[in-house]
């Protein structure tokens, strides 16, 4: 797949599974198998796998294959391959932006900007989605006509683990439990992955960018989404929670005349190009700030 860093040099972001992907998502056969694979059993499977202490026999491929920089993260012994994937990072390797009414990224991936019409509706490699269909609530979906809805896809090289954007009052945790489609773009030409998917979501009222919806979308072999609190007072740049195995979604959703978005990645957006992003760089701002200066 390819994107474009913040200088707006192309890269590959090819994961290795393009051809698995084809055949699964447009050959009468891997649709069949598909409709095992996506089964929530499957991932709970895998995960009870990779839980164990012999799943550590899988890491060093892994970290190989996917040219992984261990000397960013913590040096610990691992005692199974989930705990590996869910590694943390050195202390000072993902700086959060200071300014409160910057607008920070959730957690590494790669980003695409959609805008949600007065209706409601929006559009993700050429799917139509309703925000009532992501969220099952029409009394939510009201709340983000002409919003603004940010998709963070990470893959398996990805550090996976997310942050709040901004300091706020968090409500609880709402699970939408469904299947578990691959979160690959090519999979999202195919089928409505982001209202098949399982996923779980919340509200977060801030003083900087309104009614936060950040939601964390559960993939294929990704049997887990943990979030570690509830209804809480909550600061940014904090750890909110971590997905286990796998490539996986965060998506941040904001009501209309909240935030701006970055022109690099609004180009980059609007030409069909995700932009690669780290947890805690710039990603926006709100708009608050632009009313200010008026």
């Amino acid at each position: 797949m390819l994107s474009r860093d913040r200088a707006g040099n192309e890269i590959n972001t090819f994961d290795g599974q393009h051809g698995s992907i084809k055949f699964l998502y447009t050959k009468p056969l891997g649709r069949i198998i598909l409709r095992v694979l996506v089964r929530p059993w499957v991932s709970k499977a895998a995960g009870w796998f990779l839980d164990r202490r012999i799943s550590v026999l899988l890491i060093k491929g892994f970290i190989k294959k996917n040219n992984i920089d261990m000397s960013q993260y913590e040096e610990k012994q691992y005692r199974s391959y989930n705990e590996f994937f869910c590694r943390k990072i050195k202390t000072g390797k993902r700086p959060v932006a200071e300014d409160p009414d910057v607008l920070i990224a959730p957690c590494d991936g790669k980003l695409s900007v959609h805008s949600i019409s007065p209706d409601s509706e929006f559009s993700i490699k050429g799917t139509e989605y309703t925000f009532e269909s992501l969220v099952r609530c029409s009394e939510l979906a009201r709340a983000y006509d002409g919003g603004t809805l940010m998709i963070f896809r990470l893959t398996v090289d990805d550090y996976h683990r997310y942050c709040y954007v901004s300091d706020g009052v968090k409500g609880e945790n709402i699970r939408i439990p469904g299947v578990f489609h691959t979160v690959n773009p090519l999979a999202a030409e195919e089928r409505a992955i982001y209202k098949e998917n399982t996923r779980e979501y919340t509200i977060i009222e801030t003083e900087s960018f309104g009614r936060i919806l950040a939601m964390e979308v559960g993939a294929m072999m990704v049997g887990r989404i943990v979030n570690l609190h509830g209804t809480a007072s909550v600061t940014r740049g904090d750890e909110k929670g971590r997905f286990e195995f796998g490539g996986s979604t965060v998506i941040l959703c904001f009501e209309k005349d909240k935030i701006t978005a970055d022109e690099d990645i609004l180009l980059n957006s609007s030409e069909g190009f995700e932009t690669v992003v780290r947890m805690g760089e710039k990603v926006g701002k709100s708009q608050k700030v632009r009313a200010n200066a008026c």
